[in-house]
C-alpha cells in the first residue's frame, strides 16, 4: 500500500445500516478535520468515516504543493487510492465543496454521493476581503470579530474557536500557508466557477445545502442550479450552516447517502 501524505481520522465502523462505502469530509480554507467531529460520531453507529486535512491545513501543514481546490481534489484522490478505497461518500463545505465537486467530476467512478454545504465555485462572488482579513488574523480578539461573520446573526460563537485558531496561528508556517492558499484560491478579485452543467450530470445524487445569511458566498448562487441537484437553504444560517444546524445537517447527510443506493 502506497503511503497517504494528508493528515486524516477515522470514526466508525460499516455496521447498522450496511453500507461498506465511506463517508469522506472535507473542510473549507482554514479549517481542519476538527470541524466535522460531531457529524462523523453522528454517522459513527452506521458509517465509517474519514476527515482529512486539506493541503496546507492542520495536520497537512507541510504538504508540498499550495493549496487550492484542484490541488485538494489530486492530493485526497490520490491517497484515497493508496488507502486501496474503491468508492465515497463526498461531504464538503466551501473550498472542501469545490474539491469534492472537482473529485466527483474527475474520477466520477469513485463518488457514490456529494453533499455540499456553501460549496466554493458555485458562482464568480467571494467575498475576498473577508477571508483576506481571517488568514491574516492572529489573535483571539481579531479572529472572533471575523468569525462572527461567517456565522448567521442569531448564532452564539463559541470563544473557545477563536482562541483554538489563536494557538494555532502562533505557528508562523501557519500564517504562512494561509496567506499562500488565499492568492492561489482567487481568480482575479472572483473565484472560478465549476462547470455545474456537467456536475449536475452526474450519476450519483448531489445535495447543495446553504445558509441565506452566507457572507462569504452568497445564497443566490443556488438559483438556476442542474435540476437533479437537490437543493436546501436555511434561513437563519450563514456560511457555516452544517455547525450552526447541525442536526439537520447529519439528517440530510443520511439521507443523500440512503439515495445512492
Amino acid at each position: 500500500m502506497t503511503k497517504t501524505r494528508l493528515n486524516f481520522v477515522t470514526v466508525g465502523e460499516s455496521r447498522g445500516e450496511g453500507d461498506a462505502v465511506p463517508v469522506v469530509f472535507l473542510h473549507g480554507f482554514g479549517g481542519d478535520v476538527t470541524g466535522w467531529l460531531n457529524l462523523q460520531v453522528g454517522l459513527s453507529a452506521g458509517y465509517r468515516s474519514l476527515a482529512f486535512d486539506l493541503p496546507g491545513h492542520g495536520g497537512s501543514l507541510e504538504y508540498p504543493k499550495t493549496c487550492n481546490a484542484a490541488v485538494a481534489a489530486m492530493a485526497v484522490l490520490e491517497d484515497l487510492d493508496a488507502l486501496g478505497i474503491e468508492r465515497v461518500h463526498l461531504v464538503g463545505h466551501s473550498m472542501g465543496g469545490a474539491t469534492a465537486s472537482i473529485m466527483a467530476l474527475r474520477r466520477p467512478e469513485k463518488v457514490a454521493s456529494l453533499c455540499l454545504f456553501g460549496p466554493g465555485g458555485f458562482g464568480d462572488e467571494v467575498n475576498q476581503p473577508l477571508l483576506r482579513d481571517y488568514a491574516s488574523a492572529t489573535d483571539e480578539e481579531s479572529l472572533y470579530r471575523v468569525f462572527q461573520q461567517f456565522f448567521g446573526p442569531e448564532y452564539r460563537l463559541p470563544r473557545a474557536m477563536a482562541r483554538h485558531a489563536a494557538l494555532q496561528r502562533q505557528n508562523p508556517l501557519v500564517r504562512e500557508s494561509l496567506m499562500k492558499t488565499a492568492e492561489a484560491i482567487f481568480h482575479g478579485d472572483q473565484q472560478k466557477i465549476l462547470p455545474l452543467t456537467e456536475l449536475g450530470a452526474s450519476p450519483f445524487p448531489i445535495r447543495v445545502i446553504w445558509g441565506r445569511q452566507d457572507q462569504i458566498v452568497p445564497v443566490r448562487q443556488v438559483m438556476g442550479l442542474p435540476a437533479m441537484m437537490a437543493v436546501h437553504v436555511f434561513p437563519k444560517a450563514g456560511h457555516m450552516v452544517h455547525l450552526e444546524a447541525s442536526r439537520d445537517a447529519l439528517s440530510l447527510i443520511r439521507q443523500t447517502i440512503r439515495s445512492a443506493r
